[in-house]
This record gives C-alpha cells, sequence and structure tokens, in this order.
C-alpha cells in the first residue's frame, strides 16, 4: 500500500472527531476496539501522538509497514504522520492517550533529546517490573484525571505525560537500537515542510496571516503549499490554520471565564460577529451555546 493510499484520520480540530477540547485525549482500548471487532485497520493522522498501554492481551501491531505480533505488557509509540494498524486479542486490556500537536511539540521542546523516543514508531516490551509499574501508574493517574476533571486539570495532565514521556525516554535507551531512538526517523521533504508549516501556524495562529505570508516563510509558492497539505493531509493549508485556531477557541470557551468579544480579539478576529460566523460554521453552534453545553469543571 503506497503512502498517499493510506487514509488519514480527521485532525484534533474538527468537533465531530476530536472529541474534547484538551489537547489530550485518553480512552480505554476495548471502548473503543471491541466496535470495529477488535481490529483498526492501516492509517495515519497528521498531527497526533499515540502512546497506548497494554496491560493485558496481545496485539498484531502494523507500523510503517513492518508486521509483528506482541504480547501485553508493552507501550506502543504512534508518532504523527506514521502509518499504523492494530488487531487486538478480544482479552486486551489496555489505554491509548492520544497528544494533539501543540501538546506534544511543547513537551518535546522541553524535554529536548530526551523525547527523541517520542519520534520513532515502535514497541516497548515492558519486561522488567519497576518500568512496567511506574508506566501503568502514571496511565491510570492521567486516566483517574481525565475522567474527573478538578481546577488544575491542564497542569496536572499535562505533567503526568511529561513524566510518561520520560519513561519512555528510559526504555529506549534500554534498547539495543537506541541510538536509533534517538534520530527522527528520515522523512521527505514534503512531510518535513508540512511539518514546519505547522510549526509556523503554533506560533502564528493567533495573528492569522495569510497563506501567503506563511508560504514565504517557508520559501515557495501558496500553491505548492496548499497542493502538500492537501496530499499529505487532506487539508487545504488554510484548513489547517481555521482548525488550530478553532481547538483554542473552544479551550477558551470552555476554561475560561473570557467574555467572546475577549476571545474573538485574543484570536485575532477584528469583530466578535465575524468570530461567531467562523465558529457557527465550523461547529453548526454559536460560540455561547457551545460553551452552554460544556459540563462545569
Amino acid at each position: 500500500m503506497s503512502t498517499d493510499a493510506v487514509p488519514v484520520f480527521k485532525l484534533y480540530g474538527e468537533t465531530r472527531h476530536w472529541p474534547t477540547p484538551d489537547l489530550l485525549h485518553w480512552e480505554s482500548i476495548p471502548e473503543r476496539s471491541q466496535l470495529h471487532d477488535w481490529k483498526i485497520h492501516p492509517h495515519r493522522h497528521t498531527d497526533l501522538l499515540h502512546l497506548l498501554h497494554l496491560s493485558a492481551g496481545r496485539v498484531n501491531l502494523e507500523l510503517e509497514g513492518s508486521q509483528r505480533s506482541h504480547e501485553a505488557p508493552l507501550i506502543i509509540v504512534v508518532p504523527a504522520m506514521s502509518i499504523h494498524g492494530f488487531h487486538f486479542t478480544p482479552d486486551t486490556q489496555g489505554h491509548i492517550i492520544t497528544l494533539a500537536s501543540p501538546l506534544a511539540d511543547r513537551l518535546e521542546e522541553r524535554l529536548g533529546a530526551q523525547a527523541g523516543a517520542m519520534s520513532l514508531a515502535t514497541a516497548y516490551p515492558l519486561n522488567a517490573a519497576r518500568p512496567a509499574r511506574r508506566i501503568a501508574t502514571l496511565v491510570d493517574q492521567l486516566g483517574e484525571e481525565y475522567r474527573h476533571p478538578a481546577p488544575g486539570r491542564e497542569c496536572i495532565l499535562e505533567a503526568f505525560t511529561e513524566a510518561l514521556f520520560i519513561e519512555i525516554s528510559r526504555l529506549a535507551v534500554r534498547q539495543t537500537n537506541a541510538s536509533s531512538a534517538k534520530a527522527p526517523r528520515p522523512q521527505g521533504r514534503g512531510l518535513a515542510h508540512l511539518q514546519s508549516y505547522q510549526a509556523l501556524i503554533e506560533k502564528q495562529f493567533r495573528q492569522q496571516p495569510s497563506i501567503e505570508k506563511f508560504a514565504e516563510q517557508l520559501g515557495m509558492t501558496s500553491a505548492h503549499l496548499n497542493l502538500l497539505c492537501r496530499r499529505l493531509a487532506n487539508r487545504s493549508a488554510l484548513q489547517l490554520l481555521h482548525e488550530r485556531l478553532l481547538l483554542e477557541a473552544k479551550r477558551q470557551l470552555t476554561y475560561t471565564n473570557m467574555t467572546v468579544g475577549q476571545v474573538a480579539d485574543s484570536l485575532g478576529f477584528s469583530e466578535p460577529a465575524y468570530f461567531t460566523r467562523f465558529f457557527k460554521r465550523l461547529t453548526g453552534l454559536a460560540p455561547r451555546d457551545f460553551r452552554r453545553r460544556q459540563p462545569d469543571a
């Protein structure tokens, strides 16, 4: 199967497919997989990082073109754009933690070289008791905080995730292929350009530069940038920018007391009415209606 033929699943900014205004999603593996007869067909995401922790069962893992069977306990790292598929046995227990790229990028920048393992698609058997216990505890703590929101939720979720990154980096060092785990896998020029564009979006989305301005910073034409985005992400360059704006809008409406006008201003909209039209077009709800539907944190 060619890379272009592999489906690209929806991005975190899409209301119907990313179930939370958080930058992190936590769920049990059986919860989703048993709906699909325990099989998830090969696919990829442009801007999501998966961490799967299996505490029981077995998985036939397809990762970047290779297939291998693994028994629990283990943890699987699936970086953005990595082709991956899973066939779990029905007795599988465990959880999947999905990070949107803004959070993954922030943690990787903070941890530096120690986060190198996050860019390598691989599975780490948890053979030693101590690392297995520590990772299982962190995954459980993440789930407890995720399911029961409380003040400081975002900070503590990020702290637990950072600790999980560090534990995985220690596993990578222990592997015989530690040298390859410290460096990102080779990537094509097109993917590198897409990742550079996503990094620019993260830095500048509040100013809402034109696509022409983004393309100029990347040293290409806007037509070329759009072509790359559509080929690799199934989205236009403008849609990727709008998805990041939408995510931030939902986060601010959910977790702050800012007025709709203040949210609009913070995200670079010239008028609240323009922001309201933008938000309703992408979600089907006006910002105030979206806010009323959110549970109290």
